[in-house]
């Protein structure tokens, strides 16, 4: 790994690896990774230069230290009595919200390696992600109701789609922690690893995506963020769509080339070559 920020004031590391993935770290340890003005905006520049950047085929988000992300930095929070109260809203509008969006709208696969906590918003930011690992250590709660908040940065649209509404209410309304191999085994993450085996796990899984076929990994993302509203008709429908537009692309071209050849698919190769 050739590092190409490795400042350590910088709220976001970046990190490219010759397979074409972008690791991008949360870098406030000192706070648990704990989202503020500066992390939120570097963040949202970093997944804008991933979307943008030809040479990125996968994106891997981690948080540096013991904890993954602690969630919204409390400290920002507190207002001195007599002062205006913020608007949580807004504050949602310009932070945080975009950055979930693009997450799940990136036509390129995402994968979060959860190294510690994941509280509130953090644990919210790692569920946006296509694939979340965990160090069987880590821990997600959704701690919202215990400052008197509810579950935002996309909550409460992807956990209960993940574990079910029952287990989702429970845990946001009950605000208690779950623990890797827990949330492995109620869908709500890919899978829980040996501490140790973390990253290495997640490398993988994030250099085999960047090798596989982009464009169509892409699609699929489009694919599966529409199923949820839509009627078999209009899924079918959506299907028919983009698979026209994968069948007319490089990669379906080179897909079949390489079986036919008997060989392992380079999904990185030029029409014609």
């Amino acid at each position: 790994m050739t590092a190409e920020a490795s400042v350590s004031a910088e709220p976001v590391l970046l990190d490219r690896l010759e397979a074409g993935v972008l690791t991008l770290t949360l870098n406030r340890p000192e706070r648990l990774n704990a989202l503020n003005a500066a992390l939120t905006q570097a963040l949202s520049a970093a997944v804008e230069r991933a979307a943008a950047d030809p040479g990125c085929r996968a994106v891997l988000i981690t948080g540096a230290g013991r904890g993954f992300c602690a969630g919204a930095d409390l400290v920002d929070r507190a207002v001195k009595p007599g002062a205006p109260r913020p608007d949580l809203g807004q504050s949602l509008d310009k932070g945080l919200n975009p950055i979930i969006r693009a997450l799940r709208a990136l036509p390129k696969p995402v994968v979060c390696a959860v190294n510690g906590a994941a509280a509130g918003a953090g644990a919210n930011l790692a569920l946006a992600c296509d694939i979340v690992l965990a160090a069987k250590s880590a821990q997600f709660l959704q701690a919202f109701v215990r400052v008197g908040l509810i579950p935002d940065a996309g909550g409460t649209f992807h956990l209960p789609r993940l574990v079910g509404d029952a287990r989702a209410r429970a845990l946001m309304m009950l605000g208690d922690p779950i623990g890797a191999e827990a949330a492995e085994a109620s869908g709500m993450i890919w899978r829980a690893v040996d501490d140790e085996d973390l990253m290495g796990e997640a490398h993988i899984v994030a250099e085999r995506l960047a090798a596989g076929a982009t464009h169509a990994l892409g699609l699929l993302k489009r694919a599966l963020a529409a199923s949820p509203g839509a009627s078999l008709d209009a899924q079918l429908d959506l299907e028919r769509d983009l698979q026209r537009e994968a069948g007319f692309g490089d990669e379906f071209m080179e897909g079949v080339r390489a079986f036919l050849d008997k060989r392992p698919p380079d999904f990185q190769r030029k029409r014609g070559a």
